[in-house]
């Protein structure tokens, strides 16, 4: 459906938002529910609208857009990285978990989030690294910032289809050529 495109983009309260998100939730139901009973109307039937909710809701109760992102994360429960920007940052997320991969690379003076690192080769720019499970970094003018949940993993438990399966085999997760992984398995 075309309204369940990414990035969904939503106006509230505090500015705009642009959101979009890698994953599958494991209480989407549960958040959506839970979010129609206290008023909201959502307008796609995908698990980012019910992330983009939970953090304009923390965003409310907390100083910045990362806080926020971080708060939203102890109630969002799934496999998952986002990528989201408001007017002044860029923002990115990975579950406490780190079961999907997200990575930090740079062009010129420009930075990038991607959940594959092949598209960095493909537009010239340099790996930086992997954003940690349950880390949220956040890209403004003074370059790139994180707060992490400490109660996450340190080490990425990256789910095995990303080898198998989605990712291609061009890219490298969390250090590891997915085409050589694939030759060994």
């Amino acid at each position: 459906f075309r309204e369940n495109a990414q990035p969904l983009v939503n106006k509230y309260v505090k500015g705009t938002l642009a959101l979009a998100h890698n994953g599958n939730l494991v209480n989407s139901s549960e958040l959506r529910n839970e979010l129609e009973l206290s008023g909201a109307i959502f307008h796609t039937s995908i698990d980012s609208e019910v992330i983009m909710y939970k953090i304009a809701q923390e965003r409310i109760k907390s100083h910045s857009i990362e806080e926020a992102m971080l708060r939203a994360m102890k109630s969002i429960k799934g496999a998952y990285s986002i990528v989201m920007m408001s007017p002044r940052k860029l923002i990115g997320a990975r579950d406490p978990y780190g079961l999907r991969p997200l990575s930090i690379g740079k062009l010129k003076n420009s930075y990038i989030l991607t959940s594959e690192t092949c598209a960095l080769e493909n537009i010239g720019a340099e790996f930086v690294r992997d954003v940690e499970p349950g880390e949220v970094v956040y890209i403004d003018g003074n370059g790139i910032q994180s707060l992490k949940d400490e109660t996450a993993q340190k080490k990425a438990n990256i789910c095995i289809f990303e080898y198998i399966y989605f990712a291609r085999p061009d890219s490298e997760v969390e250090g590891a050529s997915v085409y050589e992984m694939r030759k060994l398995m």
